[in-house]
């Protein structure tokens, strides 16, 4: 008999309505089999499914908990926004509260624009450089994710430089012809792209701590030819850190990697849990969106009051707190832990980890880009996830997703942790 009776039969009822029963292919558990668990609530650095079993949380919404689930100062100050009203269509205060607590924290931005996704930030920073530099090519990098923007979902050809071909229906040759995919931490493969194509490139888009693939840190010099190059060529350079801002660092990972792009995508943490999302850069470059410049870009939703009353929150609390030394000791904790039980089952396995986040990959050799990490044994991978569910351990679905601490995951939680994770990998 299944432990989780009530989410399988919540899933069943989920598949007659909605396409996989999910309304995010993420949350579908494709990658390990079995059935999405249904969430409850959320409490502090703990989930609550509806058979009611209780689990340490490292999935955090995907990043943004960072404070942990229903902390009560953001509670109340979306409490106090809404008896205002939900939604009004027009500039509030708060709108300018949120955007100056995220100027003040990243030095490369000047202006910002809020909007409602990640995927709108990055899709509207992408139209912006085009329209900036008056050029139409852009280069990603296989393995980053950006959002669902039809022009950033292609694939990785066979040689360092191609031009991108789609890898979703509905997505045409035309839109991704102007996109060039190339390995990630590759220099050579820039360079390379930059000498044969640089005064065609409007900008280059990157995570500079990649998430989507599992965690993976840039190398210093491989970030360090993007900002030359773009630099060089008149290109833009675009660092998402709709994962990372304000998680890795107050300042995201520009601060941690000491590297200032041109524009900046963010979301996740800035709505504290709530849908947001935003795009910022220098003055001269924002200004050519409208209705200043001639660069569309419009949302009715932009700057909810719900969600920068809880953004403000939560950038407040971690700017006169300062988590970030504790949330960098405790997830070396966990990844030194992590390491040390495979070891003991001899099981062949990479931990990479930045203050924050990191991933468990079942590879023998380091992950550092997308081929390295499609190496990786995804089976073993869904086995450990469930062994570590039974243990009350909540991890992400996937492989090629990150882990997430937050400020409630003490020393004691992180131990409990690397205890499970010695059972669970016994036998592996």
């Amino acid at each position: 008999m299944s432990a989780w009776p009530r989410s399988q039969e919540l899933f069943r009822r989920a598949q007659r309505v909605t396409p996989g029963g999910v309304n995010s292919p993420a949350r579908a558990f494709g990658a390990v089999g079995g059935h999405p668990l249904f969430i409850a609530r959320g409490e502090g650095p703990f989930l609550y499914d509806v058979d009611g079993h209780r689990y340490l949380d490292y999935v955090l919404s995907w990043g943004p908990m960072i404070l942990g689930h229903a902390h009560p100062e953001v509670l109340e100050a979306i409490r106090e926004a809404a008896s205002r009203g939900t939604s009004y269509g027009a500039p509030t205060e708060a709108e300018i509260t949120l955007a100056e607590l995220i100027i003040e924290a990243f030095p490369s931005i000047e202006k910002v624009r809020l909007v409602n996704s990640g995927t709108e930030a990055t899709l509207s920073a992408l139209r912006l450089a085009r329209g900036y530099t008056g050029r139409d090519k852009i280069v990603k990098f296989a393995g980053n994710y950006h959002g669902h923007v039809d022009s950033l979902l292609v694939a990785a050809g066979s040689s360092a430089a191609t031009l991108g071909v789609p890898t979703s229906p509905g997505v045409t040759a035309g839109t991704a012809q102007d996109t060039i995919v190339l390995p990630y931490n590759d220099t050579a493969a820039v360079e390379e792209v930059f000498r044969t194509q640089g005064e065609e490139i409007a900008a280059v888009i990157v995570e500079p701590i990649a998430g989507n693939m599992g965690c993976v840190p840039g190398s210093a010099e491989f970030l360090r030819t993007l900002r030359e190059k773009t630099r060089e060529y008149g290109a833009l350079l675009i660092f998402d850190e709709v994962m990372t801002g304000f998680r890795v660092a107050y300042g995201g990972a520009q601060e941690l990697l000491g590297i200032r792009p041109d524009l900046t995508t963010l979301g996740k943490i800035i709505g504290g849990g709530l849908p947001v999302g935003a795009y910022g850069g220098p003055a001269a470059i924002m200004d050519h969106i409208l209705p200043v410049g001639k660069v569309f870009q419009a949302g009715t939703l932009s700057g909810n009051p719900l969600a920068t009353a809880a953004g403000i929150t939560t950038l407040r609390i971690l700017r006169e707190t300062n988590p970030y030394p504790q949330l960098a000791a405790r997830t070396q904790q966990l990844a030194e832990g992590l390491l040390q039980a495979a070891a003991s089952a001899c099981v062949p396995c990479q931990v990479a980890f930045v203050p924050g986040m990191l991933t468990i990959f079942f590879s023998e050799r380091p992950v550092t880009d997308w081929e390295t990490a499609a190496a990786c044994d995804t089976k073993r991978f869904a086995q450990f996830f469930w062994r570590m569910m039974e243990r009350g351990i909540y991890l992400p679905c996937s492989q090629y997703e990150a882990m997430f601490l937050s400020v409630l995951h003490s020393e004691e939680l992180i131990e409990q942790t690397i205890a499970a994770a010695r059972l669970a990998l016994a036998g592996l």
